[in-house]
């Protein structure tokens, strides 16, 4: 057993920071001014090889896989002290201290607040069974979050989490562990500083987090995470505040994926077409008609891998002839309807696959531990199957061309990467090629269904160079976020699930995935009753993936209209969200730069409110809408927490106003939603109802502002299909707000791409009273006391007393404008 227990010497090379210690050597690296590396190897090596990081300060050998994805910086030097006792290294943002004896390494921010520290003798330890291990020091309330896809409440303090992924069907969403991702993150937030930090291990051997489940009298509070191999490679990023750690982070392991306006759309799934005996084509294409036909919108349908069939087994590229008769004909019929297939893949193939001898002479399987000529072979759906070898570059290649001839070339840019765990290859010494090195499986598991969905984007790119590829997968490792929208997985139909994929979800935002979702009404088990499906439909409307998807074990196929006394309800709640279109792609769009999440924890938007620290149901659609969902059943009522610091306004009693750092009750219908604008919000949504977000556009906007000082915020549209955005052809619109008595609403745009927005119509929430005068552009509005005459005219404005705010419609002056509000007192007897 080797511990690292003091420090010998320390010397810099080529700006990284060389530490020996008695039983490792420790890589200290500032990637930037909040970065910091530290690497502890116990055999020496170093070697740089990662297919996750895209922000490096290092030659990798594996730059060439991403080459154009993977930038390159130079390595901060930081200012560096040494005395007797401890080595001080300090950038502008943080300050490293490593004491030498016993070893202990501490970091601190700017104000000198500690925001990590090792436990002192032990902080890194190679134990007798070749784990390496990383202890850290924590205090009792510490608040822990992230750690990927994880069930339960969304602070893990006190909890004891496994990193593997595994395909947990039907799983417990409180109480099991584990579930489908792999990420070795997490955020610390001091409840005493209120000031957080982040470490990633950057690595992806089978893993363990304990985060004080564990006590000994002979050490202070401490966390650990323990690696069945591998080097204790941590990041520890600074920041202090939560979404500045997920700006970094994303920085550092790749930002989330723009993806294509139809992938946020309805996404229509059940395993019940693609599994009848014949013509699931027509049976496809009949949803799509009666979704139609019954007013619901659109956008795509998760195809299931029945398509794949062959002698009742699931063959990966193949396509079973009597259930889609010409699957380019029916592919085209999909796409003319505007709901293109996201055909189901996966990696595993079954021995008995027709093609499986052309695919073993091309070699791209993973190898067997013992017999390294021979394929790998573990438990896949209907028999033995071996893997695909996506370490492998020929393996890539030729993936790639089977999945163009065979899926993308027959009519899609969309692909759904399933089934991508690697759980059932049981022997963790199977051969991967680790691009030419030579690896194990137990090394690279969780790597591969990220290189999965890196292939699919590629192949749709060069198949057609100028469309934006959806990805989307039920697995994923650490920088999962840059190719892949992802689902909680196979869910089961419960109240206890609607509940606690809450915060499943949302504890993926703060993991740096803010494109996750889960199965609307739950996808094993029986099938919803008609109060859990309204409510779990009211709740994935504000996810970022939204599909109702099921695999009902009572022979039933959840779909919208199922409860006709419910319909109206549902349909409703999806209408709603393709309304809010610009406000959910520009959360789309942020996300896309910062890595801030869409469905976000309340932490993350309130961490100067202790009060939310422990808040796992209750979360922010973006920045500015706070929801409440009724996740109980029967309930009558929902008791509601909002935020202190702010006010917040009612969205269903008309802007009703409450103060913020208290609990409220409100009253709930089966139609309810409960949701509040928080104070100095900009949400913009469309007027007019879009049913598909791909070809339909926002021609009348309608603006809800709630002025509270100065906030700046960007409404961004494309064409939510190409990559004409990277080259400029986007619409950035920037809205700046400022002032009380006299509002100021600047707007100012960007970009080359013409927005079809018609008119616009402002609502200003003020509650203590109507504008004095509105002026536009320089030129005063003309004001109407009737709202009939308000509504008949092209422009002007209307203060309605029933909501307490002011109604301002224009058309759209497509250029730079102000509109100023003024709330000035006006002494209309003494005037």
């Amino acid at each position: 057993m080797d511990i690292c227990s003091k420090l010998t010497c320390i010397k810099q090379e080529n700006g990284i920071y060389v530490a020996h210690t008695d039983a490792a050597d420790i890589k200290i690296c500032f990637v930037t001014e909040e970065i910091v590396r530290i690497r502890a190897s116990f055999d020496k090596v170093f070697a740089e090889e990662s297919y996750v990081l895209m922000t490096t300060a290092w030659e990798d050998r594996l730059d060439g896989v991403f080459e154009g994805e993977r930038t390159r910086v130079a390595p901060v030097l930081a200012e560096v002290q040494e005395d007797e006792n401890a080595v001080t290294m300090e950038t502008r943002e943080l300050k490293l201290v490593i004491k030498k004896d016993p070893l202990c390494i501490q970091m601190f921010d700017a104000e000198g607040e500690e925001l990590y520290s090792s436990v002192p003798g032990c902080p890194f330890v190679k134990d007798s069974n070749g784990r390496v291990v990383s202890y850290s020091r924590m205090k009792e309330e510490d608040c822990f979050y992230g750690f990927g896809e994880k069930a339960g409440v969304l602070n893990k303090n006190k909890k004891f989490l496994r990193e593997r992924a595994t395909d947990a069907l039907g799983y417990d969403a409180e109480k099991m562990d584990t579930l489908y991702k792999h990420i070795p993150f997490y955020i610390r937030l001091d409840r005493d500083s209120q000031k957080a930090v982040g470490l990633f291990y950057h690595n992806f051997y089978e893993s363990v987090f304990n985060m004080g489940c564990e006590k000994s009298n002979y050490w202070p509070r401490y966390t650990y995470w323990q690696a069945d191999g591998g080097d204790v490679d941590l990041f520890l990023i600074g920041g202090n505040l939560i979404s500045r750690i997920l700006d970094n982070y994303t920085f550092l392991t790749g930002r989330p994926m723009l993806l294509p306006k139809r992938a946020l759309g309805y996404q229509g799934s059940s395993m019940y077409y693609p599994e009848l005996e014949k013509d699931s084509d027509d049976a496809v294409l009949e949803f799509i008609d009666t979704i139609k036909e019954e007013g619901f919108p659109i956008d795509g349908f998760h195809l299931s891998s029945g398509y794949t069939s062959y002698d009742n087994k699931r063959c990966v590229f193949t396509w079973n002839t009597e259930r889609f008769k010409s699957p380019e004909g029916y592919f085209a019929a999909m796409n003319e309807k505007g709901a293109q297939n996201v055909p189901n893949v996966k990696p595993g193939i079954l021995l008995c696959h027709p093609w499986f001898d052309q695919f073993d002479a091309e070699d791209v399987f993973v190898k067997d531990s013992k017999n390294p000529d021979m394929y790998g072979v573990g438990k896949w759906w209907g028999g033995d199957g071996a893997f695909w070898d996506y370490t492998k570059p020929e393996a890539r290649t030729v993936w790639k061309k089977y999945l163009t001839e065979n899926v993308i070339a027959v009519g899609t840019d969309s692909i759904w990467n399933d089934n991508c765990e690697y759980d059932s290859l049981m022997d963790k010494d199977c051969i991967c090629d680790f691009d030419g090195k030579g690896g194990t499986i137990g090394q690279l598991k969780p790597i591969m269904s990220t290189l999965m969905c890196k292939l699919s984007n590629d192949a749709v790119k060069e198949y057609h160079a100028d469309v934006r590829p959806y990805s989307v997968c039920r697995s994923g490792s650490a920088g999962i976020q840059r190719y892949a929208q992802t689902w909680c997985g196979d869910n089961y139909t419960s109240w206890h699930s609607l509940k606690y994929n809450i915060p499943i979800i949302t504890g993926m935002g703060l993991s740096g995935q803010p494109n996750e979702g889960g199965d609307i009404g739950g996808f094993a088990g029986p099938a919803p009753d008609e109060e859990l499906f309204v409510r779990w439909v009211q709740q994935g409307i504000f996810q970022p993936r939204f599909s109702i998807h099921s695999a009902s074990n009572d022979n039933t196929v959840t779909e919208p209209w199922m409860f006709r006394n419910s319909a109206d309800i549902i349909r409703k709640a999806i209408l709603f969200r393709y309304r809010m279109l610009p406000y959910l792609y520009s959360a789309e769009h942020e996300a896309s730069e910062t890595g801030a999440p869409i469905m976000r924890a309340l932490v993350y938007e309130f961490q100067n409110d202790p009060n939310v620290y422990d808040e796992s149901f209750t979360y922010m659609f973006g920045h500015d809408l706070l929801v409440a969902n009724v996740i109980e059943k029967g309930a009558k009522s929902r008791t509601v927490y909002l935020p202190s610091g702010c006010k917040w306004y009612d969205w269903n009693d008309d802007f009703y106003c409450y103060e913020g750092g208290q609990a409220i009750k409100v009253p709930v219908e089966i139609d309810t939603i409960p949701m509040f604008i928080r104070e100095g919000a900009v949400i913009p949504i469309a007027e007019n109802q879009l049913m598909n977000m791909e070809r339909d556009h926002v021609k009348k906007l309608h603006l809800i502002l709630v002025p509270n000082g100065e906030r700046d915020y960007t409404m961004y549209d494309d064409d939510g299909v190409s990559n004409a955005y990277c080259d400029g052809v986007f619409h950035k619109t920037k809205i700046h707000v400022e002032g009380t008595e006299v509002v100021k609403v600047a707007f100012t745009s960007e970009g080359s791409y013409e927005d079809h927005i018609e008119t616009i119509e402002v609502e200003m929430i003020r509650r203590d009273k109507s504008p004095f005068w509105i002026q536009l552009g320089g030129r005063k509005m003309e004001h109407y006391l009737n709202r009939r005459k308000f509504e008949e005219a092209e422009s002007g404005w209307y203060y309605s007393q029933t909501r307490r705010a002011v109604l301002i419609k224009y058309a759209n002056p497509k250029q730079d404008t102000t509109l100023i509000v003024s709330y000035e007192d006006f002494d209309l007897i003494g005037m």
